[in-house]
């Protein structure tokens, strides 16, 4: 059997810890950012987890990550 490809767009993207969950950066972050608090913005400058319902397409993406 072949080797599974990586989609390489995907692991820039998401960061796997140790206990194979995975981080992403949060959206919202790139313009308009003079009509949004400080309070958010700071908030959205920490990575968020990945929701379960995602999981299944991301370990067909990242096959040798989890």
């Amino acid at each position: 059997m072949p080797k599974l490809k990586t989609r390489k767009s995907i692991s820039k993207r998401l960061k796997v810890t140790k206990k194979k969950k995975l981080l992403k950066s949060k959206g919202g972050r790139r313009h308009l950012l003079s009509g949004k608090k400080t309070k958010r913005k700071r908030h959205l400058r920490r990575k968020g987890l990945v929701a379960g319902v995602d999981m299944k397409s991301i370990k067909k993406a990242m096959p040798y990550s989890l």
